[in-house]
């Protein structure tokens, strides 16, 4: 007699258990404890509907007391729809197949949405909180995971501190603030180690299913790749979608559960720049991200291009010895490096408060800008566009023409022989030094670039002040940089000295 009533105690602890997770026939009938006025009132009756969550024999829903974390599980796998017919042992040491939410808790562990307490349990019968609801929901719902020091997010609440060196429940908290899903148990409050209530739990579930943004998410597969290391949003419009990367666990099979966030802002066109792994080698993939309005829903979709778009050129005109800066620029010519003519006024702009001009290179290759002044003067410039496969940008190198430069040590000093280094340094550069001075002079030769290091016998040593401390610097040699862009070379010499200890 004593084994049937414990069994059927059991049976009535078990049934009431689950009943959040919907184990009673769907009804349209009002629960005595669930008055409409009740803010939850409409997600309760709702999610009941549906077959999600149930009430409790009496006619009663109980909307004041506590769910567990197994029960949690199992509600939202229902909710979701996540398949749990053939899933992997969570290995929880609490929860074995025999558990009623084992499968739940399976399915949502082999997705990454749960992990345990990270002593090899689960706490399947514990009581989960507020804090733990909100991360499971953020994981569960695949809500952007946005970078919460990133995007400023408001956060009114006192007891929720995030740290951006360290994933934690705060972010997951202030995501669902920051889409209206939550709110606080006081005006600064969360109460994130509260338990929550069967009530709160619903009216969470339903909020977080409705207010969740339209996004894409895409993972490795779908590129091509096996992991996913690195993003950049580069945006044509930066106020048309905001890419988020999602660093998952590693597969078997060596592949990652990574993936990105597509979540659209307006209609119009962005670029994606995504850098993984296949194989074991880099790969770098480059998407058009299109978003366009269907239905009153702004929808994503990905065109992976090679193309590039006009990149700028910066050339710098500042010259103090003559007092001249951008302002001085009466006109810029360009010209392909084979004599192809591009424009005879290039429309460029001034950049840099006065040190540079700015235009626009629209191809690939090699080009000569030429530069005139207001005074009659010209300067050359050689410009190279190569192609940067981790952008739609291309590289951009520019020198200006300058076939030789020198530089004067100072008569003073007693630098004694100097010798230069660098082996057939004069296949690059010709060096010399007039006679019975410190002054050297550098002349392109041959048709190589490279940098010629040059050694001074004796170091000098200089002592510079500037009103509040005093600093030694030891000086000992020279090297000369020798930059070659087409029939453009640059010549340049730079004082070689004596790292700091």
């Amino acid at each position: 007699m004593r084994k049937r009533v414990t069994a059927m105690l059991t049976v009535l602890f078990l049934a009431c258990s689950l009943s959040l997770a919907g184990t009673f026939a769907a009804t349209t009938k009002q629960f005595s404890d669930v008055p409409p006025s009740k803010y939850f009132a409409g997600a309760v009756y709702e999610l009941t509907e549906r077959n999600i969550i149930g009430g409790y024999p009496d006619g009663t829903f109980k909307p004041g007391n506590t769910i567990t974390r197994g029960q949690a599980a199992a509600i939202i796998t229902k909710m979701i729809k996540l398949d749990t017919s053939n899933v992997l042992d969570p290995g929880f040491e609490d929860v074995t197949t025999s558990n009623g939410y084992y499968k739940a808790i399976a399915a949502m562990a082999e997705h990454g949405i749960i992990s345990g307490y990270g002593d090899g349990r689960y706490g399947p019968n514990d009581p989960i909180k507020r804090g733990q609801m909100a991360s499971i929901l953020v994981k569960a719902f695949d809500l952007p995971r946005y970078n919460i020091s990133a995007h400023d997010m408001a956060n009114p609440f006192k007891d929720v501190i995030p740290y951006y060196y360290l994933t934690s429940h705060a972010d997951n908290i202030l995501i669902l603030y920051k889409f209206g899903i939550v709110g606080g148990t006081s005006s600064d409050k969360f109460s994130p180690n509260a338990f929550i209530t069967r009530g709160q739990a619903a009216k969470m579930l339903k909020a977080t299913e409705d207010l969740k943004p339209p996004m894409m998410t895409i993972g490795p597969a779908e590129m091509d790749l096996e992991e996913i290391e690195w993003i950049e949003d580069e945006k044509i419009d930066s106020a048309v979608y905001h890419g988020i990367l999602v660093k998952g666990k590693v597969l078997f099979s060596g592949e990652t559960e990574d993936k990105i966030q597509i979540v659209p802002f307006k209609e119009g066109t962005g670029t994606l720049i995504v850098r993984g792994l296949k194989e074991n080698k880099t790969v770098n993939k480059k998407y058009y991200v299109h978003i366009k309005e269907e239905n009153g829903e702004l929808k994503p979709t990905l065109e992976e291009k090679e193309t590039f778009h006009a990149t700028e050129a910066e050339l710098a005109v500042l010259d103090e010895s003559r007092n001249r800066t951008s302002q001085d620029v009466e006109k810029i010519t360009l010209y392909t490096m084979d004599g192809h003519h591009v424009s005879s006024s290039l429309k460029f702009e001034h950049c840099q408060y006065g040190y540079s001009v700015c235009f626009d290179i629209k191809q690939q290759g090699q080009y000569i800008a030429t530069v005139y002044f207001k005074d009659g003067e010209e300067a050359r410039y050689g410009i190279e566009a190569a192609p940067n496969q981790a952008s739609f940008n291309y590289e951009i190198r520019v020198i200006e023409e300058q076939t030789s430069d020198q530089v004067d040590m100072g008569a003073k000093y007693n630098i004694g022989k100097h010798t230069i280094r660098t082996k057939d340094a004069e296949q690059i550069v010709t060096v010399t030094r007039d006679p019975g001075t410190n002054v050297f002079r550098a002349t392109a030769s041959g048709q190589q670039e490279g940098i010629v290091d040059i050694d001074f016998e004796h170091k000098i040593t200089e002592k510079s002040c500037d009103g509040t401390d005093c600093y030694t610097i030891v000086w000992l040699g020279l090297y000369v940089k020798v930059e070659r862009i087409g029939s453009i070379v640059n010549v340049s010499i730079f004082k070689s000295m004596e790292p700091d200890h």
